[in-house]
C-alpha cells in the first residue's frame, strides 16, 4: 500500500536531466515511518522524497535503492549508488531532504555531489 500522496518530478537542474517523473514525498510522521517498506521494487522514474530528514536506513527493504541528501537549498550534499538492504547513511546535521531512488538512477542522470535538484508538482 502506497501511503504518500503527494506526487513529484525531481530533475538535476546542474545536468538538466530528470531523476524522476513520479516521486512521491513523505512530508508527514507515518509517511516518513512507513517509507518504501513493503515495497517490492521502485519503477523507473518512482522514488520517494522524504522530508524532512537528515539520514535514512535501508532495514526491512527487499531491494537496492539510489539515495541522495540534500540541503534546505536542494543542492546534492550526499548520495549512495545502489545501497544494499540493512544498511544506514550517517546523519547529515545541514540535510533537508533525502530523494529515494531506482538504483542506477544516479548514474544515469550523472547526478554529483553540489548538483541542485528541482521539484516541480506532477
Amino acid at each position: 500500500m502506497r501511503w504518500q500522496r503527494k506526487i513529484v518530478r525531481a530533475t538535476n537542474r546542474t545536468r538538466d536531466t530528470v531523476l524522476g517523473d513520479s516521486i512521491r514525498v513523505a512530508d508527514t510522521g507515518l509517511t516518513r515511518v512507513v517509507g518504501l517498506l513493503g515495497e517490492k521494487s521502485l519503477a523507473a522514474g518512482d522514488g520517494l522524497l522524504i522530508v524532512p530528514s537528515q539520514g535514512i536506513h535501508t532495514l526491512g527493504m527487499a531491494f537496492d535503492i539510489d539515495v541522495v541528501i540534500l540541503d534546505s537549498e536542494w543542492v546534492t550534499l550526499g548520495f549512495w549508488r545502489a545501497m544494499k538492504p540493512f544498511r544506514m547513511t550517517r546523519i547529515y546535521f545541514k540535510a533537508a531532504a533525502v530523494l529515494e531512488l531506482p538504483s542506477g538512477t544516479l548514474v544515469a542522470s550523472r547526478t554529483e555531489l553540489g548538483d541542485v535538484i528541482d521539484f516541480d508538482r506532477v
